[in-house]
């Protein structure tokens, strides 16, 4: 390769390392051709990217090589995706085309990467993201590489992502979090998901990140030494067994152990599971379930077992494909620990998912992910949905627990937990679900919301007059339960919204006005209706008025909307609110939103998550209510982010200024007498804090209460909360998110 094709000869050395890096990790058999391939495909990245520089300034090429060497390693995909991993953005980013990818290396790699090439962002201006994962999973009926690779591309980028601005590494974090890492897991990257997690955690949550992190780092040789006393006696038994075997003592990630944190409301020092033990050992498939069960029957002899949290997904596969036999028992000093019992092929298994069940298709009874692809597949072939729509019901296929159930005649289905006898009715075939009346479960009649539980029997009752409404959207759980059920409302909607369109067009003529698209769109927007459809048929129903057209002028047959002022909209009012209270401070502007002052722009404080100064913070462009800010733990950020990232802006407090904003906190503890006084004495007497409201309810000699305190920043709002924990009566205090 010509030395000229980057810039000098220490980045020529980073980019060869690199590469001899990727090759060492590659862990698939090769033949000549596929040695050719990747030298090819390296050459070619090589040189299409070599003007470009990621944000780091580092050669662009080395994310396609490194993407490549994850796939590789990480992943355990073989030479086929290695290429396509090389080639992946060539195509969406330099000269390069697919009839150019398609005549060196073949259809097979050349479909690939059409699937990671996104789609134009103009396509759907709604939300590309949507579309362009739509387009990703289309490939599955093809090839499921291609979302491999895709994950693999995604992880890459949140390892890097310290060089882009903070509002795009939310974005980026956001987007992560709503569809990657459940898709990871659902795929059964168990190790892929937990760096998901942990990075974008690492990303919207910082302080608490490295919290866990540093907590966890100070408690290692502690945890160390208690998982070697707590395996000394095992060791010694599994000795006598003459098996090879191996033994890992792992911490539980950040994320996983920050969510305890929150949910139990406890400190870091208050959670005992921390780390799971996991006994892996090498065996014959044949031999698996029984050793694994002798192992587990060891451990219990030492340790007593805690039977409700047994679960064996050794003789019940999870629907990734997840094997294992887990326990909990009691160990030393009182500790709960968590034991995993696997085969060496269960574990890489666990850690790789579907690449590594590939690998041993064949050897077992069935693939488990084959009736997944198959409800995925049947989603991608429903020609009503939008993009929007499909990447929500996408997305609640991807939830990690499931339920088993039959049929009639035996037959095991399994559903995500949550969903019901109407996502079982669609399950069994489209017209079953349509003309569902009801299901029974075991012979016993329940409603068709009844939520499925493990082991049901379940038989639909039919009707042939019955037919879905748009209430049955409220009580199905799976993409394709809904998916029909859109389908068949939508057939009945177009119906009726043909005699709306003829009321529409008679009424247009009467007015001379032309029936054209660009007509019908200015009518959309002005009754605030997202389609054609949709105002035909709001007109038919009389949910939208006629009348409204009044609004309107005709110049040449084109609809003008006249412009009236309505005075008691040119100033609005709104007392009471920590946006007047911010804006009656100082005076000085109190954002930056993309750098600039935002007291020119019209924005508002987020209702769902009440930022405060001192908050991590991002804007969001709304539809109707302009700029809103939000945290960056706002329950709603992963869903707005993902779905409308385009609308992200830049948000920064002004520190010279001084405000006052509203925060709320949940107080929980030993209910005895006078505790309502102390707590309020402590905030109105000690730290002259202004209340807004305060309430409380107590149960079993425990209450909870929630206040609403007035603070100027998030470091006075964080010495409240520690000053109301030293309160005897006080177990926790928490920020409502």
């Amino acid at each position: 390769m010509d030395s000229s094709t980057v810039k000098d000869k220490q980045e020529l050395q980073l980019i060869q390392r690199a590469y001899r890096k990727l090759l060492r990790s590659i862990q698939s058999d090769m033949d000549d051709q596929d040695r050719k391939n990747i030298r090819n495909a390296y050459e070619i990245a090589v040189d299409a990217h070599k003007s470009q520089r990621r944000k780091s300034g580092e050669p662009y090429i080395l994310h396609p090589i490194e993407v490549a060497r994850i796939c590789a390693q990480e992943v355990g995909l073989g030479p086929t995706a290695i290429v396509a991993a090389l080639l992946h953005d060539v195509v969406e980013d330099t000269e390069i085309s697919l009839d150019e990818i398609n005549k060196i290396f073949g259809p097979k790699i050349t479909r690939i990467v059409d699937g990671l090439t996104k789609m134009d962002n103009l396509f759907d201006v709604a939300s590309p993201q949507a579309h362009n994962f739509r387009k990703i999973l289309r490939t599955l009926s093809e090839d499921v590489r291609v979302v491999l690779i895709k994950m693999a591309d995604r992880l890459h980028n949140m390892r890097t992502l310290g060089s882009m601005p903070q509002h795009k590494q939310l974005k980026i974090a956001s987007e992560t979090a709503f569809i990657y890492g459940p898709l990871a897991h659902r795929l059964g990257l168990y190790a892929m998901k937990t760096e998901f997690e942990d990075l974008c955690m690492k990303i919207t949550e910082p302080d608490t990140y490295q919290h866990v992190a540093q907590k966890l780092k100070e408690t290692k040789k502690g945890r160390m030494r208690y998982v070697n006393s707590f395996m000394q006696p095992i060791k010694e038994e599994l000795d006598k067994l003459d098996i090879k075997y191996r033994i890992s003592g792992r911490a539980k990630s950040i994320f996983s152990i920050a969510n305890k944190i929150k949910k139990k409301k406890v400190a870091f020092e208050q959670i005992y599971d921390l780390f799971a033990i996991r006994i892996i050992v090498d065996i014959p498939i044949k031999q698996e379930k029984f050793v694994c069960w002798q192992i587990y029957s060891i451990i219990t002899d030492f340790h007593k077992p805690i039977p409700e949290r047994l679960k064996d997904w050794i003789s019940t596969p999870k629907s990734n494909g997840y094997e294992s036999l887990h326990t909990t028992v009691v160990g030393p000093k009182g500790k709960f620990v968590e034991v995993q019992i696997r085969s060496e092929r269960m574990d890489e298994i666990a850690e790789k998912g579907f690449a590594a069940h590939w690998k041993y298709k064949g050897q077992l009874e069935d693939n488990v992910y084959d009736t997944w692809f198959a409800r995925v597949r049947e989603m991608l072939e429903n020609p009503v949905d939008d993009a929007i729509d499909f990447l929500n019901d996408f997305r609640s296929n991807l939830f990690a627990e499931e339920v088993y159930v039959f049929t009639p005649k035996g037959e095991m289905r399994t559903f995500p937990k949550g969903a019901t006898g109407l996502d079982f009715a669609f399950d069994i075939h489209s017209e079953v679900g349509c003309r569902c009346i009801g299901i029974k479960v075991d012979e016993r009649q329940v409603p068709m919301s009844y939520k499925l539980k493990n082991g049901d029997r379940l038989k639909v009752v039919t009707s042939k007059n019955q037919k879905p409404s748009e209430s049955w959207l409220q009580f199905v759980f799976t993409g394709k339960a809904k998916s029909k059920i859109r389908t068949a409302l939508k057939e009945d909607k177009k119906k009726l919204a043909e005699f709306g369109k003829e009321t529409l067009q008679r009424k247009m003529r009467k007015i001379k006005a032309d029936f054209t698209p660009e007509n019908m769109d200015r009518l959309a927007k002005h009754y605030q209706v997202k389609s054609h459809l949709d105002l035909f048929h709001g007109l038919y129903t009389e949910q939208l008025s006629i009348t409204k057209l009044k609004d309107f002028t005709v110049e040449n047959g084109k609809l003008m909307l006249i412009e009236v002022v309505d005075p008691t909209k040119v100033k609005r009012e709104v007392k009471n609110t920590a946006v007047d209270i911010a804006r009656k401070g100082t005076g000085k502007p109190r954002l930056m939103i993309n750098g600039e002052s935002a007291e020119h722009l019209a924005y508002s404080l987020a209702s769902c998550c009440r930022p405060v100064q001192g908050d991590n913070v991002f804007a969001y462009t709304t539809t109707h209510d302009g700029i809103k800010i939000h945290r960056m733990t706002c329950p709603n950020a992963d869903n707005m982010l993902a779905k409308y990232g385009y609308r992200v802006m830049k948000a920064e407090w002004v520190s010279s200024f001084s405000t006052s904003f509203v925060a709320d906190l949940v107080i929980n503890g030993i209910d005895d007498i006078g505790v309502v006084q102390r707590l309020t004495n402590v905030l109105t007497n000690v730290l002259r804090v202004n209340m807004r409201s305060i309430s409380m309810d107590g149960k079993a000699g425990y209450y909870e209460g929630r206040i609403s305190v007035v603070v100027n920043n998030t470091s006075q709002l964080n010495f409240i909360i520690k000053t109301l924990m030293d309160e005897e009566s006080v177990s926790s205090v928490t920020r409502v998110d």
